[in-house]
């Protein structure tokens, strides 16, 4: 399998929590597409002291795996949305 793009790209989406509009952290996007998982290399600025656990409301907002053999967060539906 391949891995994601170590350079990854330029253009940072904000990801927010759907419940209490709490920031979650900075990512570099790829694409167009909903935001599905959440590759760990490409976290630019991270706002949650727990992994996966939104630090205002207490909410599990993903899952930590491994996709195509890179850690990452996948992200539980209607649980964040971006900016």
């Amino acid at each position: 399998m391949a891995k994601p793009n170590k350079k990854g790209p330029t253009k940072t989406v904000d990801v927010f929590c759907v419940g209490c509009k709490t920031q979650l952290f900075k990512y570099r996007k790829g694409g167009k597409g909903a935001l599905v998982k959440c590759f760990k290399e490409r976290i630019s600025k991270d706002y949650t002291q727990q992994p996966c656990i939104c630090p205002n409301c207490q909410g599990v907002f993903a899952r930590d795996t491994l996709v195509r053999g890179a850690p990452a967060y996948k992200i539980i539906g209607g649980k964040v949305t971006m900016k």
